[in-house]
């Protein structure tokens, strides 16, 4: 019985596979293989598993399947020729080439076995001789930069040459294979920057995607050493470092996405030890003074995108609730620190707020009630243990971390208000004689004071004292905080003068034949006041920036509904576009907390407020990076209101910086993608695609090269009756580099993801040929590698298509380009070119030269 079933199972899986379901022939196979025990039938049914698993392109299965055939008959030909060209696909030449090789002596007249033999024997050849090529390579290179005396610009050449190998499969393969990583440690130890550097990149490189290398590296350099190094003053070199450690990070934690097999899966069975040493190092780096402010900044970095969840669906938080026990305190420690005290860390301006920013995300990862509680006992237990009446700076310490806490989980910080002596010890710091003790404790109270309570509390205990501080001190800092806490009415008043300040009030434009013939008629003609002028108020703005204005009006924002009336909320709305103006001060906006305040202001008030504040988002979106802008689930709020600013009422300028920031929102995460998609901005993206204005244009068809990623994205694309792909296609035959470089982006990305897109671009314009010989010649190297892609992309799809690529002159492009010397730049070019060769060989359209 169950022998008949199994082939009666074989006969549905091979209807199945004529039908080219090779799934469902796959399931027929598998149950079949389950039911019978006739070596005969067993070694057909894996070996039709096989021919199942090239068509579905899971080699790894099929390369199996073909084994078991032939582990039961060895001389089984199909199933030979099949592992041969899994083997193939997998990289294995050698094996493959045997395989075939057993396969021609079987049957010595078969065309096709023939074929094969010759094409793999040339690939082999080829690939001995650029491995042999690039061991040579990599051997020249380390001599010229272990060699003290070579000449400079060779040393320049052959770091960037090296970094470049790194990055590339091969390459990385082949310096780590010959005793590369000892030879990078070499060029660390001669502390020489430029040779550290291009060390540091290199083993980026040959980390990035690879499990087992990241590992043998991670314990070769020691994670002890790569810290260190991190550490240092020089930006460039805390910043490489971090790169490097993300990407062990990023392929231990299986972000590299690969599939793991044989000796490599064996070497990385569990990577967590790992994981564990390395947060257990970043944290010991928040509180070390030997680590400079760029580098503690590096590693607030590293555990604010590595510890907390990415999806909060994902129920395992247990790296949290790891950081929460082992290095909350420590991060405490940071956020608590007060730049004038003897005993301070190296900071930057933004070390404590990428703190804050890090508690936030933290606590917003926590599941349940207990987990929070234990948290805020973390917290009130480091508080309470600073109080100490003997030691002013120590009470100081205290009341910056409520005031750090109270910029990140506004929640837990006003609990921590709550706590016994805490508001008491602000209101004392206030009569301190010390600048330092009156900084803190007024920009603490303006956080405690956007609670009406806590309001009330310090107009009753502490307005005494903050007025006699702003008679008295010099120090500008204190004397804009003192003005927001001193009095509950006063919001309006502030915001109205910040708004005079920054001149950020509609100005009508003035039409000089008006004015001719007002002067004429001998009428009254205002004229602008000298201090108006965008020289002067740039002047204003700069200090306003630099007395910490935005701190404080962060602060406003959070005040009670009672005391933050809509017209406030638009007044400081029009101040905080007016500060967002320059690009350079946009970072010490966000790093004051800006980001944060300007969130409700654009949902909630005027519509002219709510328009300013979404126009400050964009500035301030389109330049920043949005994790540290907008930390945890904030980062999807901004969305609206940037979709806001598309609509054909608000001007150019608003349009032009809502799709930046678009586009860089856009390039993060496949989430906000599907939040932008479900706001309903691709419409208005598209019609801004159409428009005549160069900079919206190109700003329109950045964002869409971002959304394609999108599968719903993708799926507008692939429906019939639409021209969406039609105006990619054009728009990459446009004579605007940065519109053809975006469009042709966004066209690499849909042909690579959909065949049937592929054979849509021919069908939608005629001129989509003569477009794509363009862009494979194009000057610009970013182009005409997206190009080549493009064009690869075509031949991958279909034989058809294939064939009329090759009787164009596209060959004769892609040969001129595929026989250049690949340097550093024209790498990935060269590459690509060649690939396209190789696929037409394999379709047999082209044959290799001899």
């Amino acid at each position: 019985m169950a022998e008949a079933e199994a082939a009666q199972l074989k006969e549905e899986g091979n209807r199945y596979f004529q039908l080219q379901d090779y799934k469902a022939a796959t399931k027929s196979y598998s149950q079949a293989l389950k039911l019978t025990k006739d070596k005969a039938l067993l070694a057909t049914l894996y070996r039709n598993r096989a021919a199942c698993g090239l068509k579905t392109e899971s080699y790894v299965q099929a390369a199996s399947d073909a084994s078991r055939a032939i582990d039961i008959n060895s001389s089984d030909i199909k199933a030979l020729y099949r592992r041969c060209q899994a083997l193939e696909h997998l990289g294995k030449l050698d094996q493959a080439f045997k395989d075939v090789q057993r396969c021609a002596t079987l049957e010595p007249r078969n065309q096709n076995f023939q074929e094969t033999l010759r094409r793999l024997n040339t690939s082999i050849q080829e690939k001995l001789r650029v491995q042999f090529s690039t061991d040579s390579r990599v051997q020249k290179m380390f001599e010229i930069l272990l060699d003290e005396n070579s000449e400079a610009d060779k040393l320049e050449k052959a770091a960037n040459n090296l970094i470049v190998l790194g990055r590339e499969e091969a390459g990385a393969e082949r310096i780590f294979q010959n005793n590369g990583v000892a030879l990078l440690l070499q060029l660390v130890d001669t502390k020489r920057p430029e040779l550290v550097l291009a060390a540091v990149r290199t083993l980026s490189g040959m980390c990035s995607g690879h499990r087992a290398r990241a590992t043998v590296i991670l314990h070769a350099v020691r994670i002890d050493r790569i810290c260190s190094l991190m550490a240092v003053e020089n930006e460039e070199m805390s910043l490489a470092v971090c790169n490097l450690l993300q990407a062990i990070i990023d392929s231990l934690s299986g972000e590299d996405k690969r599939e793991h097999r044989g000796k490599e899966e064996a070497l990385v069975l569990d990577t967590k030890k790992d994981l564990k040493q390395i947060t257990n190092h970043l944290l010991d780096m928040l509180v070390s003074k030997k680590v400079s402010g760029q580098g503690r900044d590096q590693a607030l970095n590293l555990l604010n995108k590595n510890v907390p969840r990415k999806d909060l669906a994902i129920h395992d938080n247990s790296r949290t609730i790891y950081v929460v026990d082992n290095g909350l305190r420590k991060i405490l420690k940071v956020v608590g620190q007060v730049p004038d005290l003897p005993s301070c860390l190296p900071l930057t301006d933004n070390t404590r707020m990428l703190g804050s920013i890090l508690i936030n995300k933290l606590y917003d990862d926590l599941r349940c009630d207990p987990e929070r509680d234990h948290f805020r006992k973390i917290c009130e237990e480091y508080i309470t243990g600073k109080f100490d009446p003997q030691d002013m700076d120590k009470n100081v310490i205290a009341i910056q971390t409520v005031s750090g806490i109270l910029q990140g989980p506004f929640d837990l910080g006003n609990q921590l208000l709550g706590l016994k002596g805490v508001m008491e010890m602000m209101v004392a710091l206030c009569g301190s004689e010390r600048e330092v003790d009156q900084l803190v404790a007024v920009e603490a109270l303006i956080h405690a004071s956007t609670k009406l309570s806590r309001a009330t509390f310090i107009i009753t205990n502490g307005v005494s004292l903050l007025k006699e501080i702003y008679k008295t001190t010099k120090n500008e800092k204190i004397k804009i905080r003192t003005l927001v806490t001193a009095d509950k009415t006063i919001l309006y008043s502030v915001a109205t003068t910040l708004v005079n300040c920054t001149n950020s009030y509609d100005v009508k434009e003035v039409i000089p034949e008006l004015v001719q013939l007002a002067k004429f008629s001998k009428q009254h003609v205002p004229e602008e006041h000298p201090k108006d002028k965008k020289d002067f108020i740039d002047i204003r703005v700069k200090r306003l920036l630099k007395a910490g204005v935005t701190s404080a009006m962060a602060c406003m924002v959070k005040a009670d509904s009672a005391i933050l009336t809509d017209q406030t909320k638009e007044l400081l709305a029009r101040v905080f576009l007016a500060l967002c103006d320059s690009a350079k001060d946009r970072g010490t906006i966000v790093a004051q907390g800006g980001g944060k305040a300007l969130l409700p202001l654009a949902l909630e008030g005027t519509d002219v407020g709510k328009v300013k504040a979404a126009h400050a988002l964009a500035k301030i979106a389109a330049v920043s990076n949005p994790d540290i802008a907008f930390p945890g689930e904030r980062v999807y709020e901004v969305v609206r209101p940037l979709v806001s600013l598309l609509d054909t009422q608000r001007d150019g300028l608003q349009n032009y910086e809502a799709l930046l920031a678009l586009t860089n929102l856009s390039g993060r995460s496949d989430k906000l993608r599907q939040k932008i998609f479900k706001e309903k901005a691709l419409p208005d993206i598209e019609n801004y695609m159409f428009e005549n204005h160069d900079q919206l244009r190109q700003a329109a068809t950045e964002c869409m090269c971002n959304m394609v990623l999108n599968k719903e994205v993708q799926e507008r694309f692939l429906a019939d009756g639409n021209d969406r792909l039609k105006l990619v296609v054009l728009l990459c035959g446009e004579d605007d580099e940065k519109v053809q470089n975006a469009a042709s982006g966004a066209l690499a990305m849909l042909t690579a993801a959909h065949k049937k897109l592929c054979l849509k671009m021919t069908q939608v314009t005629t001129q989509w040929l003569e477009i794509l010989q363009r862009l494979c010649l194009h000057d610009r190297l970013s182009i005409q590698h997206r190009g080549l892609v493009i064009a690869y992309n075509l031949l991958a799809a279909d034989a058809e298509l294939a064939k009329k690529l090759v009787e164009s002159e596209l060959l004769e492009i892609l040969t001129v380009v595929g026989k250049q010397e690949p340097d550093e730049k024209k790498a990935e070019v060269v590459q690509t070119a060649r690939e396209c060769l190789i696929k037409c060989m394999d379709y047999g359209f082209i044959k290799p030269v001899s």
